[in-house]
């Protein structure tokens, strides 16, 4: 058994669209980044790269490299999922929490659970997210951006052990 964490942060300022978990979010403004600024694909990244030890996101998938400019993350996760099923590893679960002032994340839920189902080939019940506000605090609190954190365990497959 592995257990990972990751942590995402964007401002808000960009004119990208503004998505999450792999799923569009009508809102004035999106997230300032070099992929699409999908923080909570970003920290599911960091979450399962942490738990196998092989570094995080910007070890793969640099920022400088305009290769991941404007790239759909969840095409980051696919490959950073491959690389973990090679050395047999499953998702026993995964918590998210997306903190946020604005906007509204909870009509969005389950489909980010089904988008990131799919993604890592997983029971949607293997996939938590919640949200959160920062109560009028900080960064996030004002509206500035958005804030994301992952846990996950991962379980060597008893097929391959």
């Amino acid at each position: 058994m592995r257990i990972g964490y990751g942590f995402d942060l964007h401002s808000f300022g960009s004119k990208k669209p503004l998505i999450i978990g792999g799923v569009l979010i009508p809102y004035k403004e999106g997230l300032i980044a070099h992929s699409n600024g999908d923080l909570l694909i970003h920290a599911i990244i960091d979450s399962l790269l942490g738990a196998v030890a092989m570094g995080d996101i910007g070890t793969f998938f640099p920022s400088d490299n305009q290769i991941y400019k404007n790239i759909d993350s969840r095409i980051l996760l696919k490959k950073v999922w491959k690389k973990i099923k090679l050395i047999n590893y499953d998702i026993c679960n995964l918590d998210i929490t997306i903190i946020t002032e604005q906007p509204q994340i909870l009509p969005y839920i389950f489909s980010m659970r089904s988008n990131i189902s799919l993604d890592l080939n997983t029971e949607i019940d293997n996939i938590s997210i919640k949200s959160t506000s920062a109560k009028r605090i900080g960064c996030i609190g004002r509206k500035e951006g958005i804030a994301c954190q992952a846990i996950v365990m991962l379980i060597k497959n008893a097929k391959f052990v």
